[in-house]
């Protein structure tokens, strides 16, 4: 990836400014992971939460992708989250649900080190907010002991639709938010006071659900005439344009020509009248 495709967060870290996510991918993780790797994918997101995601599937396949490319583990920023007891599948949790809420953070992060292969992540993210702000601040400073270690560089938070929530934990965290990720759709007005804020404070907004929410946007008479101008994808240019905003997509395709489109978003540029065409639609 060319160097402008990259965002570097208010915690100093550097990302791409694509990632490629893991989610649903069962059997295919790891052959998928590979194969985004080898497309030139340098960002990947996954979890630890065996409902949604194979992190052990995602860790093979950063392994077998740099074992053939000569990639290290530093030329990949690696983000995976811990996942609150409510997220997971009752059968396949993998932390003891009777520890403390700290020890829960622990043991998750220990588990996600063994299947990624790796001594430490580049981001740690909280899947969802606890519903009891005493409970999201006691596992935030679990996540924060981490990070005082050296295991992680930087911390973040999933789902979270609240911004006076958001908000909160952003003041009182002694180690600031660095990332939010969070579905891109209309339902929340597409996080536009959440967004701001972020812009503001240079954290790093990661969207996902970014083209399945939104065909319409997609199917837009100015986003296709966009597309058609340049020979591009509608696609291509709903993410050249959120990420000329600040927003870091997701994408989490199978298809090896979607990631070869996806990824080629940085080779043009949308100009000043389309992007605010656009803005005008959400």
């Amino acid at each position: 990836m060319p160097d402008h495709a990259f965002v570097v967060s208010v915690a100093g870290v550097r990302m791409p400014g694509i990632i490629y996510g893991t989610a649903w991918k069962q059997e295919r993780t790891a052959e998928l992971v590979e194969q985004a790797i080898a497309a030139g994918f340098r960002g990947i997101d996954t979890a630890c939460q065996p409902k949604h995601y194979d992190e052990a599937g995602v860790g093979a396949g950063i392994a077998a992708a740099c074992a053939k490319s000569g990639l290290t583990r530093a030329d990949l920023y690696l983000q995976t989250k811990f996942t609150p007891l409510n997220g997971h599948d009752p059968l396949r949790i993998p932390y003891d649900p009777r520890a403390g809420l700290a020890e829960q953070v622990a043991q998750s992060f220990a588990v996600s080190q063994r299947n990624l292969q790796t001594d430490y992540l580049d981001g740690l993210v909280l899947h969802s907010p606890l519903a009891d702000r005493g409970q999201l601040l006691e596992v935030w400073q679990a996540m924060e002991t981490l990070a005082g270690a050296g295991k992680v560089k930087q911390l973040g938070i999933s789902n979270c639709y609240d911004f006076a929530l958001f908000e909160y934990l952003y003041q009182t965290a002694e180690i600031k938010p660095a990332v939010i990720q969070n579905r891109f759709y209309s339902d929340t007005g597409y996080d536009k006071q959440i967004r701001a804020f972020c812009r503001q404070r240079q954290i790093v907004y990661q969207s996902f659900w970014t083209l399945t929410a939104n065909p319409r946007l997609l199917a837009h008479p100015a986003v296709t005439a966009a597309a058609n101008a340049r020979g591009r994808t509608p696609a291509q240019i709903f993410f050249r344009y959120l990420q000329q905003h600040g927003v870091v997509p997701l994408t989490g395709t199978c298809s090896a020509a979607h990631m070869r489109e996806d990824l080629a978003i940085f080779e043009f540029s949308l100009d000043a009248d389309e992007c605010a065409t656009i803005s005008a639609l959400f």
